[in-house]
């Protein structure tokens, strides 16, 4: 039986999250209490051969649950290992900024604010009752600047379109000035590398666009990076996917995330593809560029 927990801060897109799992054919539950997950996956595993037997879960767990469950959170996750559960969390979340943004823009009310706590004591409080999920989530996604599309399409491709025991990738540009995406696993910095921006021909360009393609490409410094690169990522994938690791997150850094990272991470997804089924590339300062598969 597999089993996939949708937990992160109230507004960072739960709820999407788990209406695309549901599109994909799982049995979801929105705001399980924790306590009620071993009765759930028991009365599951004993449907196994029944009609419509229940393989495939999906449960959103939040701030909502009591605090003391919350922090009991990791026994309950290893029981469920233990009772041959496959189970995978998904973490959602956003900057503080971003989250209050987006309950002013609905006029929701936060669940856990009230006359004596502020909007933002209870974003703040939240981060804290569920650092316990967060801490043993396997996909972590940042939803800062993703439309509602934008993160169903990273759900469907990053979920769906990985078979099992196989290690999802993800590859992704950013600028330095805007900061690290939180949800990186690996960050490289490639603003050692020539800069286009400075030629002002190349400067209305991506990474994408064919001039700064070649002008990089003439660079012995950037085919020597992602040499580099390639090798130190072949080297240590499969280290990780053989401790059981389901998601990986690479970032890319220049100045801008406009011209060295796109470029770089362009080229390391091409040459991943050739080898691996779940490779995806994304550039968060090129909005323009929605996280992709190639077919």
């Amino acid at each position: 039986m597999k089993l996939i927990i949708v937990s992160g801060r109230s507004g960072s897109g739960k709820s999407t999250a788990l209406h695309v799992l549901e599109d994909l054919g799982y049995y979801c539950i929105d705001n399980l209490p924790i306590g009620l997950l071993f009765p759930l996956t028991r009365e599951a595993a004993a449907k196994q051969n029944a009609p419509g037997r229940l393989d495939k879960m999906a449960v959103s767990i939040d701030a909502r649950n009591l605090s003391d469950e919350l922090a009991n959170f990791e026994e309950i996750y290893r029981k469920l290992h233990a009772d041959n559960i496959q189970v995978e969390i998904i973490y959602l979340d956003a900057d503080e900024q971003s989250l209050l943004q987006r309950f002013h823009a609905t006029r929701r009310k936060h669940p856990l604010s009230d006359d004596q706590t502020s909007l933002r004591e209870a974003i703040s409080s939240e981060k804290t009752l569920l650092e316990p999920l967060s801490r043993l989530s396997d996909l972590y996604i940042n939803t800062k600047g993703l439309s509602m599309y934008e993160l169903r399409d990273m759900v469907k491709q990053r979920v769906a379109g990985r078979k099992d025991q196989e290690l999802a990738l993800l590859f992704q540009s950013f600028g330095f000035k805007h900061g690290v995406p939180l949800d990186s696993d690996f960050v490289f910095d490639v603003r050692c590398l020539p800069n286009p921006y400075w030629d002002t021909r190349l400067r209305k360009f991506t990474g994408t666009d064919q001039p700064v393609i070649e002008f990089l490409e003439n660079e012995p410094a950037s085919r020597k990076m992602i040499s580099d690169l390639t090798g130190f990522l072949e080297t240590w994938i499969p280290s990780f996917a053989d401790s059981n690791r389901s998601y990986m997150t690479i970032s890319i850094g220049c100045t801008g995330g406009q011209h060295r990272s796109v470029y770089i991470c362009e080229q390391l997804g091409r040459h991943f593809r050739e080898h691996r089924t779940n490779v995806q590339v994304r550039h968060t300062e090129l909005p323009h560029l929605q996280a992709r598969k190639e077919v």
